[in-house]
């Protein structure tokens, strides 16, 4: 069979954004509000330096995040999401539920701690 190229349809863009583990998690960890990166880190956890940075950048190219450098000594710099980043709350909301609903307990367990599943903004 041969494969015809297409133009990438939306469920590859949506999954091109949120279908990264860390993007996902960090989009999670902005719903209460800007944090800075060390913040961040600290929240998320398994994960380095090189990759939370390398994921905001990525975030950052899509507009979902925002980043804001402060003038300081030693430098400031805060994270928080765009309005297009806030719309995709509700999307993750909802797989929190499917999982809630669909997942058992041994798959849950086999997956690890979740550092998103939490009530309100942090």
């Amino acid at each position: 069979m041969k494969c015809e190229k297409k133009p990438r349809c939306t469920i590859e863009s949506i999954v091109d954004i949120i279908g990264k583990k860390w993007n996902l998690l960090i989009i999670w960890h902005l719903r209460g509000g800007c944090l800075r990166f060390t913040e961040l880190q600290q929240r998320i956890c398994n994960v380095n330096s090189k990759t939370i940075t390398k994921h905001l950048r990525d975030l950052e190219g899509h507009a979902v995040i925002t980043r804001r450098v402060y003038a300081e000594v030693p430098p400031r710099v805060e994270y928080a999401l765009t309005e297009r980043g806030e719309a995709l709350l509700p999307i993750i909301e909802s797989m929190l539920e499917w999982g809630g609903a669909h997942l058992s307990p041994a798959e849950e367990e086999r997956t690890g701690p979740t550092t998103i599943v939490t009530a309100g903004p942090e």
